[in-house]
């Protein structure tokens, strides 16, 4: 009887183990924030991430936009520039995401006063791509409220 116990432990240990490692496979191709300033998003600044080579067939591009609750506006501009290891520009477009509902309630997860949105882009990243620049569209000197941005692309 003790033999069985020990037995059916060891299944459901395995089974729970073999669970835990399939529910944890990286759907991420790339994924990097970058904390901004405090002292705010400058018009001159340009993020710049460098995604290096992307497989042939990947999923979704997102944009991640980590913001304070006070922030100033309910949406933001952001200029998204991709370019090709000989910095041939690929795209250039222009987004807009909103970062509050109608009522003035953040969109997003948040912690505090502290929320994070993801968003799809507009288009998909092409392959052959190797960075993504993003600037700020919000004709402030310095953006106050935004703590980082943040790019993912999934499989």
């Amino acid at each position: 009887m003790i033999k069985g116990t020990t037995m059916s432990n060891r299944i459901i240990a395995g089974l729970i183990l073999l669970l835990a490692i399939t529910s944890c496979v990286d759907e991420r191709v790339y994924e990097d924030f970058q904390k901004l300033p405090s002292q705010g998003w400058s018009a001159q600044d340009s993020l710049i991430f460098e995604i290096g080579e992307l497989p042939e067939s990947f999923g979704p591009n997102l944009i991640g936009v980590r913001f304070k609750e006070d922030y100033p506006y309910a949406n933001i501009y952001i200029r998204l520039i991709t370019q090709d290891s000989s910095l041939q520009t690929l795209e250039n477009q222009l987004i807009n995401l909103t970062l509050f509902d109608i009522d003035g309630e953040p969109m997003g997860e948040g912690f505090g006063s502290t929320y994070t949105l993801y968003d799809t882009l507009p288009f998909k990243i092409q392959a052959g791509t190797n960075q993504v620049i993003l600037l700020q569209y919000m004709r402030e000197a310095e953006l106050k409220g935004i703590e980082a941005i943040g790019l993912k692309i999934l499989k």
